[in-house]
């Protein structure tokens, strides 16, 4: 069985779009899309530099045009036959438009919206995120918590992110929780999925109740609780609701042991789910989709584990 997931903020880099650009279509998809959104994908999948692409605005809209490329260059969900689909934070969009929930262009308004609403809320206090490498959950967890700071994802395979202002981000880079090997600041601008994202639950709320969604063509697993969601509409009501609140992609992970999961492919910009994949799904085959070099094994592992 396979699983195809979709990164989240954090994972774009400087021009990782560009080999993109020599697949039969890609440029002239994206020149529709910036259109659409009034935000030229083109240059900032490009020639932009990490602190461009850093912002929030521009992060996660271009995030999820890489995914909807790379996945439709896999090919149709009906051809891919994954056992399920997700998404870690604004990868959840990804994954609703894999599945059907939400059409390509809806999918990337959404994600506009979601950008926009959330630098707006990011810009109110100036915030952070850092990774904790290392650790008992437990034990982290509690001192995040005496800290101030919330423990925004909670990925598995030994890693959780913490989010909260630069002075709480900065006692922490002090204070480590027992057993923490580093402490690594995100390439984010904001405390995502906290309560300093409240104000942007609101204005997405507003945009998701312009869509109609479509029910899942496939099982969609959500980052609020792991659990699968069966329609449209509480997919859209899920990825407002996970603005503010944590990421449980432990329990993503755990839900995929449970469905016999054998292989995982992870969209472009690939590399950060497979890592944890690797660490928390022993024995699990993974691929990370970073250029079209990769779509020949992608392929390949598609044949051999999907629809079993």
């Amino acid at each position: 069985m396979l699983v195809l997931v979709a990164p989240g903020q954090g994972a774009q880099t400087p021009g990782f779009l560009t080999p993109w650009l020599d697949l039969p279509g890609v440029q002239d998809r994206l020149r529709d899309w910036s259109a659409a959104l009034d935000l030229d994908l083109l240059h900032y999948g490009t020639n932009a530099d990490a602190d461009e692409i850093r912002d929030t605005a521009i992060a996660q809209p271009l995030l999820v045009a890489a995914g909807l490329l790379s996945g439709a260059a896999l090919g149709d969900i009906s051809e891919i036959a994954p056992a399920a689909v997700a998404g870690h934070s604004v990868g959840e969009i990804t994954a609703a438009a894999f599945t059907g929930v939400l059409d390509d262009v809806d999918a990337l308004r959404l994600v506009r919206r979601r950008g926009l609403a959330m630098a707006d809320a990011a810009a109110i206090t100036e915030t952070g995120m850092s990774a904790l490498l290392g650790g008992d959950p437990e034990t982290s967890v509690a001192h995040l918590e005496k800290l101030g700071l919330t423990p925004a994802n909670i990925n598995g395979a030994g890693q959780i992110v913490a989010a909260g202002t630069l002075e709480q981000l900065a006692a922490l880079n002090e204070d480590k929780p027992e057993g923490v090997r580093k402490v690594v600041a995100l390439k984010v601008a904001g405390a995502f999925h906290t309560r300093h994202m409240a104000p942007a639950v609101e204005t997405l709320a507003k945009a998701a109740a312009e869509l109609t969604p479509a029910d899942p063509k496939v099982t969609y697993v959500s980052n609020k609780d792991g659990q699968a969601v069966a329609t449209g509409a509480e997919v859209l009501e899920r990825l407002v609701g996970q603005v503010a609140n944590p990421v449980r992609w432990d329990l993503c992970m755990e839900t995929f042991k449970e469905l016999g999961v054998t292989a995982l492919i992870e969209v472009c910009p690939g590399g950060t789910l497979t890592g944890l994949a690797k660490r928390a799904l022993p024995g699990v085959k993974t691929l990370a989709l970073k250029t079209p070099d990769d779509l020949d094994a992608a392929r390949e592992l598609i044949s051999e584990h999907a629809g079993s």
